[in-house]
């Protein structure tokens, strides 16, 4: 039975429309490390695309790659043991730390790394539960999408435009916004998200903006 927190979810953004199960190994992998009630979502919930592919979770170890290439050179590297637990269709990766829960959001196509201060504190497992609530019990499918140069949402447009996600795939933008691209509808695609990705982290070093954190004592 679903908790209050992800049922809202499913309210707001509907069932998933793709659906694989968890096998075995990575429970027996992630149990301990990773929060139960995320252990709880993989087993009913399998990784799935909600939102006809707006938010995605994933298998942590297909982003590890990905994951290590941003936070390399950054204070988040050796701050603690981050793995993508979900992404969205713009390719935002959001990071859950072994010792401070869903705590860290890369927003690629900005080359940004965002945390809050408050989130980034050691947590027993148990207590980590709320941080993936927070993820999903509050969000709207606004929260995933992407705003144009007009304030118009993309995701609809994109979907019609370019065809729905598969699990390997977001929309991102050519050229890149970091080299000044502009995030209009004609200059979305629909790309592979590994090698996007790695290739975004290639032309930028990413900031940092924190809302009150202190990089030197990270």
């Amino acid at each position: 039975m679903r908790d209050a927190d992800f049922a809202l979810f499913i309210e707001c953004n509907g069932e998933a429309t793709h659906r694989i199960q968890v096998p075995e190994s990575s429970f027996i992998k992630w149990e301990g490390i990773l929060p139960p009630i995320l252990m709880t979502y993989w087993r009913e919930e399998g990784w799935a695309g909600y939102g006809n592919g707006r938010l995605w979770t994933v298998n942590p170890d297909d982003y590890e790659h990905i994951k290590d290439v941003w936070l390399e050179g950054t204070p988040f590297e050796n701050f603690d043991n981050f793995h993508v637990i979900a992404r969205s269709a713009f390719g935002n990766l959001y990071l859950c730390g072994e010792k401070t829960g869903r705590s860290v959001t890369l927003t690629c196509i900005h080359n940004e790394i965002q945390a809050l201060k408050n989130r980034l504190k050691t947590k027993a497992l148990e207590k980590q539960d709320i941080t993936i609530q927070s993820l999903f019990g509050p969000s709207e499918p606004e929260d995933f999408d992407y705003h144009d140069i007009n304030r118009k949402l993309l995701f609809d447009r994109a979907v019609k435009k370019y065809g729905p996600l598969a699990s390997d795939e977001m929309y991102g933008f050519e050229p890149a916004l970091v080299l000044g691209g502009s995030p209009s509808i004609k200059n979305l695609r629909r790309v592979k998200i590994d090698p996007h990705l790695l290739i975004l982290r290639e032309l930028d070093t990413p900031t940092f903006p924190f809302a009150g954190v202190d990089l030197g004592k990270l």
